[in-house]
Formats: C-alpha cells, structure tokens, sequence
C-alpha cells in the first residue's frame, strides 16, 4: 500500500469513530467469546448464536487492571495446562490466537516489568499494521527518503530477552521486528549506522559508545537519529560529553579501545571503521575542543534533518536539554504506542510536548474513558463513558479491550481530550494514573517544581546548576506521612557539594514546597504532611536505577527513570547515595 492510500485510509477511519468501535468491540468479543477469562463474566460467551451486545458487555465484565491478568499470566509464561475437566487449551485463558511470546512493559517504578502476552492474532496484526505503517508514513510525509543521504544513528538494545519456564521468550516490543525477522541483516539493519551485533550486544554502557562510534564514522551519511524515550539521548550525550577524546582515537586508529570486550561487536564495528581515519579524526576533535555543546548533534552530523523520541509525559523534562543539543535540528514526537495495544496516532510530529496531540485510532482497540479528578486526584467512580460521552477539556483514564486478552483493563495513563480529528477524539498526555488515592502528588506537579526549584538554585548560588535527575518517594512510617524528594546534580563536585550544604538547600527549598500542587498543599496546611525532606545524591546514582532494572528485565530502551518510587527497596538505594539531606 504507497503512503498516500495508507494516509487516506487512516483520514477516512477517523470520520465515523463510533461505528467502527462497535464493529471493533463486536469482531474481538466473536473471536474470543470462548476464552476462559470472558466466560467467567459472560457465561454464555461460548454460545456463537448469542451475540454478546456493547451493553451487556460492559453491564457483565468489570474494569480490570494487571493484577486481574497475573495468574493467568503465569500460567501462560509457565506452560501449565488447566486443570479443569474440559481440558482447554492453557492459550485459551485470554486468547483463541497462539501465544508466540511475552513483550516487557517498563515497569519502572517498582523495578520489576511486568509481562504483556503476544498473541499470533492475524485481527491484532492488521490494526497494528495500519497504525505502525501509517506512522512511518507521516514521517515520510514530513522527511522524503534521501538516496544519498540513507543512514539512521538509532539508540535501541535489543538484547534483554529471557525464556519462560514454559520456554516463551520475553523481550522488549520494539525488540521483536528484529528477533523475529528472516534476514535481519538485510531487512532491517541495512539503514542503521550499527550494526546488528551491537544492537543484540550485551553491555548498554559499551553499545552505547559503539553506537556513537559508529554513527560518527558515518557522519555525512546520517539522515535522522532514533531513540525510543528523551532519556536515551540524555545518557548518550552524557557518554559523548565523556568519552569524545576516546572516540577520536579510536576513529583515528581503525580500531576500539579495550574496554570493548565483546568480540563479536568488536569485529563488527572495526568493520564499520573501516580501517584509520585521520582526516574524519580530526574534524571530529576541532569540534569538540570548542567545547560548545549548543547545536552539537547538527555540527557532528551536518546532514540530519531531524531527531525522533518520545518527548510527552515523564519524558517533557528532558525536552530543553535535547533542543540545547539539537540546535536547528527538528525533535519530532513519537506515536502513543502502548505494549497492550496502539491508541493513538502523532499526525503533527513536529509540535513540542506542549501541543503534542494524539488521534485516536478506532480500529486498534476498543476504548472506554474512565472520568479523572486532579483535584482528587483519583478517577471518579467506576462508570466509564465511550466516545459518544467524552467532553472536550475533561480528563479520564484510557480502558481498553484488545485483540490480544485484555478486556476493558485500564491502561493506567492520564489522557485529556483536547478537541477531535474529524470523530476522533484529539488526546494530549497528562501523566501516569496514581496507583492509590494517598498519592500526594502527581508527575506533573513534581516535573514542574523540580523546574522552578533549578531556577531558584541558580539565582541563590549564582552558577548554572543543573538537576540531572530527579525522583520522589512518601514516607508512611513518618507520622505524619513525609514526602521525600531525591535530586542529582550534574558534575557534583567537591566544591559545588560545599555549596549545597544545608544552610543553602534550606533557603530554596520553601520555594520547592510552594511549588508542588494543590493536593500537596491542601493536605500540608491541613497538617497530614510533615515538612518536605530534600536529598541531594552522588553523581551517577540513577544509573545504578537504571542498572538495576536492567538487572530484574526492564529492557534498557523501554527504561524511564521513576518520578514516584512505590517500592522501599529503590528508596534505600537512593539512600545509601545521599550526600546531604535536610
């Protein structure tokens, strides 16, 4: 299909939502009307002579959320058989399709990601071809394809796969194109500046520069650079910022340094090198000896026309700082691609976070809108609306039900409608559902304290400070309960650590408080919040996070640093790093 009847068929499904969400609803609920999970709420589910109505089905199965789906999950990744006497098909608890493999969700405020089946479901495929095509489409629209100028600097890790008890593998989503392809090579990898055995290897750190190493061999040939979320530009330039003299040497040798010790990516990107490049050496050092990182990514590759990640929800605070790297360089958005399902297409890629908005895609699940209250701070009840009872500025939480076992199960995002595409409904993130309503505050409230408390520093201490990172955590043994805010200060050295010593963080940090929404403070003057406590970590203490999620399976391309730690154990990492605390 050429892009312009992809373009047409996505413009034309926005015009009638409604009807093709009932012929959504109605084609999943036919094709597996007999999975046991149905049948528990929809007992005559397995009787293809009654058809199972939008009513009926949303009156009978109750609102889900993965816990719902843990046992049978388990069940699947361990290759059990049901126990009861008709025996079925243990891929019969959630899908008639065949189970193929498990992706990874991100799972990063608990550490532990949590398991999404993948169904062989030929209905899933054809709703995610649409979405997946029609998105590389827009992008084409945007950015022709160059002959001459063919090449992608792409940040994506595609190693992190495990194999169930069952003998299931589990990997990242975005890892499953490239594990699953007959000739990867030539399918995929051929547009890539690395190649494939550093995309499979087994070291982030070492990938990470081999990625760089190669895209700065091909650095008139760079066309765009990838990566999945902000945060995976941020560490590689931190890498670049680092480790630029290595890379020059290593350009002008022909050859890597030792601390690449993975043989296979070795001989791989020494291939990529293609021998010494003094000359390429060269110009690369004279740029970075400037020492001036404003617009780098465009100095280093002149011929890039634009730089692609997701820039919405946790990841807008790093937004700032890619534009700083990227200079006239384009950030263009992602798409809002979940691992259960797609929801909703970025038509205007090129809008900052701020204007971001998504179009919903009606054919790639079924969608329900369950009503959100940020005063509250929960959602409203437990009645959802569909299309037809959305109102334009209100906010809900996404339920979907998919081609792939999840039956109105809550997706766990803050979405706000915004307007609508033709019928569609026209989405702008918000943030991540809190999981309790004792949660006293949001991502958003954080992000933007965080924001104006760098501001405060800066003036206070009359120095560029930087908050590299930052995370939050409330303390219920404290009594009253406390929140904890822990902050990571870029290039923290001896001095700057004598200039964030409590007499200074003290003088900021009221402004910190002021700055963290109404829940926060309708609950701090009610006095059910002790005062705030602020940490300031060791440089490098969230790359330990993030070692340890890679550690307990969250792929390093999926990881987005948690802003509210749910889980004490991250904490007490966190705190054998603080330097000071007040």
């Amino acid at each position: 299909m050429t892009d312009d009847a992809l373009l047409k068929q996505l413009e034309e499904s926005t015009k009638d939502f409604s009807r093709h969400q009932a012929e959504t609803l109605r084609s999943i609920l036919q094709h597996q009307r007999g999975v046991r999970y149905l049948q528990r709420h929809l007992p005559d589910a397995g009787d293809h002579n009654l058809p199972i109505d939008t009513a009926t089905f949303r009156r009978s199965v109750p609102l889900s959320c993965y816990d719902d789906y843990v046992d049978y999950i388990n069940q699947l990744a361990d290759g059990d058989k049901c126990t009861s006497d008709d025996d079925h098909d243990p891929r019969h608890l959630l899908s008639v399709d065949p189970l193929v493999c498990f992706f990874y969700s991100s799972g990063t405020s608990s550490m532990k990601p949590k398991l999404i089946p993948y169904f062989d479901s030929t209905l899933s495929k054809g709703a995610s071809h649409i979405a997946h095509q029609g998105s590389a489409a827009v992008l084409r629209k945007f950015f022709p394809p160059r002959p001459e100028v063919n090449k992608r600097l792409v940040f994506i890790y595609a190693d992190s796969i495990t194999t169930t008890k069952g003998g299931f593998k589990v990997m990242a989503a975005s890892s499953f194109p490239l594990h699953s392809s007959s000739n990867p090579n030539r399918s995929l990898f051929m547009s890539l500046s690395s190649p494939m055995e550093v995309i499979l290897g087994s070291n982030v750190e070492h990938q990470m520069y081999c990625h760089l190493l190669c895209g700065l061999r091909n650095s008139d040939s760079i066309d765009a650079i990838h990566v999945p979320y902000a945060i995976g530009l941020i560490k590689a330039m931190r890498v670049l910022e680092s480790k630029w003299k290595q890379l020059c040497d290593d350009i002008e040798k022909g050859f890597l340094c030792s601390v690449i010790n993975d043989v296979r990516m070795r001989d791989s990107v020494v291939e990529v090198l293609g021998g010494p490049q003094p000359d390429l050496s060269n110009r690369i050092r004279l740029i970075f000896e400037k020492k001036d990182w404003g617009g780098i990514l465009n100095k280093l590759w002149p011929n890039v026309r634009y730089i692609r990640s997701v820039t919405t929800g946790s990841m807008k605070q790093y937004y700032s700082k890619l534009k700083y790297y990227a200079g006239e360089v384009p950030l263009v958005g992602g798409d809002y691609f979940a691992s259960e399902c797609c929801v909703a297409i970025n038509l205007d890629i090129k809008q900052p976070p701020d204007l971001t908005r998504f179009v919903m895609l009606p054919t790639a699940a079924y969608f329900e809108f369950l009503p959100f209250d940020l005063a509250e701070n929960n959602v409203v009840g437990e009645e959802t609306v569909d299309v037809c009872g959305v109102e334009v500025g209100k906010m809900y939480e996404v339920v979907v039900t998919t081609y792939r076992g999840f039956y109105r199960y809550r997706l766990g995002d803050i979405v706000r409608v915004v307007g609508f595409y033709n019928s569609s409904p026209l989405l702008e993130f918000v943030m991540r559902a809190p999981k309790t309503s004792y949660e006293i505050v949001t991502e958003g409230d954080l992000m933007a304290a965080i924001e104006n408390f760098q501001l405060v520093l800066r003036n206070t201490m009359g120095m560029a400070i930087e908050i590299a990172e930052f995370t939050s955590s409330v303390d219920f043994g404290s009594s009253p309960k406390r929140l904890k805010i822990f902050i990571e200060v870029k290039d923290c050295d001896v001095i700057l650590q004598d200039k964030l010593q409590e007499s200074n963080l003290r003088k900021c940090c009221s402004d910190l408080e002021d700055s963290l929404g109404s829940i926060y403070k309708v609950q701090r003057n009610k006095g059910e919040i002790s005062p705030l406590s602020l940490s300031v970590l060791k440089c490098g203490s969230f790359d330990r996070l993030l070692k340890l999620a890679i550690e307990n399976g969250t792929p390093a391309s999926q990881y987005k640093p948690p802003k509210i730690i749910r889980n004490p154990s991250i904490v007490d990492v966190l705190e054998e790093n603080v330097i000071v605390t007040i």
